[in-house]
């Protein structure tokens, strides 16, 4: 796997999620998980692993998705471990991900809903 830039803060991680989702990069987007990461993705379903995120992004980004920034929520950070969260553009649920900083310093996903919607009402 290539050399990618770390995230050196817990918020880079959505920066450069964007940023290599939009030049088609799935193993950068793998990159920014930790090895044994789940992801509830596709809805309804878990992705567990690096290599079955990395396949995963590589189905989606197939279709050149483009991906828009979001405003990061506060960031909850206890020792190594964070919380990080957007809410999403459409105004509809939210995003979240527990991340780990890693021997390094830098951090990766460890646990992400990258969509949740409200309960209902």
């Amino acid at each position: 796997m290539p050399e990618h830039a770390k995230a050196l803060r817990p918020e880079d991680l959505t920066r450069l999620f964007v940023e290599r989702s939009n030049a088609g990069d799935a193993a950068g987007v793998a990159a920014l998980y930790e090895e044994g990461a789940v992801m509830a993705y596709p809805p309804g379903e878990f992705t567990v692993g690096r290599e079955a995120i990395r396949a995963l992004w590589e189905k989606v980004l197939a279709d050149g998705p483009r991906f828009e920034p979001e405003q990061p929520l506060p960031t909850l950070v206890s020792g190594d471990i964070a919380l990080t969260s957007t809410p999403p553009r459409d105004g509809a649920g939210a995003r979240a991900q527990v991340v780990r900083r890693q021997p390094d310093g830098s951090w990766l996903r460890l646990l992400d809903q990258p969509e949740f919607a409200p309960p209902a009402r």
